[in-house]
C-alpha cells in the first residue's frame, strides 16, 4: 500500500503563495508521475500540474506562469509552488500518483489540503 501525505495549504490574501509538498510513503517500486489537481466547491476535480518521474511537466493554461511543479526523486516528494494567487484558485488541492511495484502499476490519491484566497 502507498500513502500520499499533502501539506502546505491555508488560508492567503490574493497575489500571495503558498507551496504544497506531496510525499509518498509505503511499497514504492518506482514512481511514475506525480500530480496536482483541485475541486472547487461545487465543481468538478480538475487537473492543474503534473509531472513525470523524468522531470516533464504540463499544467492548465489558467496556472501557467503562477504555478509551479516540481519533485525530490530521492525523498518521492512532488510540490506545487503557487504564486500571484487568485480567489478563483480557493479549491481543496489533492497530489495524485501513479506508483509500480512488482511490475503493477496503481494511481493513488492523497487526503487533500484546502487552499483559500481571500480578495
Amino acid at each position: 500500500q502507498v500513502q500520499l501525505v499533502e501539506s502546505g495549504g491555508g488560508l492567503v490574501q490574493a497575489g500571495g503563495s503558498l507551496r504544497l509538498s506531496c510525499a509518498a510513503s509505503g511499497s514504492i517500486g518506482g514512481i511514475n508521475r506525480m500530480a496536482w489537481y483541485r475541486q472547487a466547491p461545487g465543481k468538478q476535480r480538475e487537473f492543474v500540474a503534473g509531472i513525470t518521474s523524468g522531470g516533464n511537466t504540463n499544467s492548465i493554461d489558467s496556472v501557467k506562469g503562477r504555478f509551479t511543479i516540481s519533485q525530490d526523486n530521492a525523498k518521492n516528494t512532488a510540490y506545487l509552488q503557487m504564486n500571484s494567487l487568485k480567489p478563483e484558485d480557493t479549491a481543496v488541492y489533492y497530489c495524485y500518483a501513479t506508483v509500480q511495484n512488482g511490475g503493477v502499476s496503481r494511481q493513488y490519491w492523497g487526503q487533500g489540503t484546502q487552499v483559500t484566497v481571500s480578495s
